[in-house]
């Protein structure tokens, strides 16, 4: 049997995997289409947030362990996520029109 405190670890672990990422990953579109239809070239924008984005992940990583709601914590990460990609999208699509 599991007991309670690794399953909060193991929550906590994936949390900061697979929820940084997907945060970060909507951090980095979100990003990337702002600075280009601010007018930067696209390779210039890549490479910058994703330098931005590497300290981006770091954060939310030792943030999630440090955070004591693991609800704030998802809350945060996936709805970040989602509002990011999903702006980061609409305005991709408005500069490819």
């Amino acid at each position: 049997m599991i007991s309670q405190d690794a399953l909060q670890t193991i929550n906590r672990i994936i949390a900061a995997v697979f929820g940084g990422y997907a945060f970060t990953w909507g951090f980095s579109v979100l990003a990337i289409a702002t600075l280009v239809a601010l007018g930067i070239d696209f390779h210039e924008a890549e490479t910058a947030i994703s330098l931005v984005a590497f300290l981006v992940f770091l954060g939310l990583f030792l943030w999630t362990f440090a955070a004591a709601s693991m609800i704030r914590v998802w809350l945060v990460l996936a709805g970040g996520a989602g509002v990011m990609m999903l702006i980061g999208l609409m305005l991709q699509t408005s500069l490819l029109s």
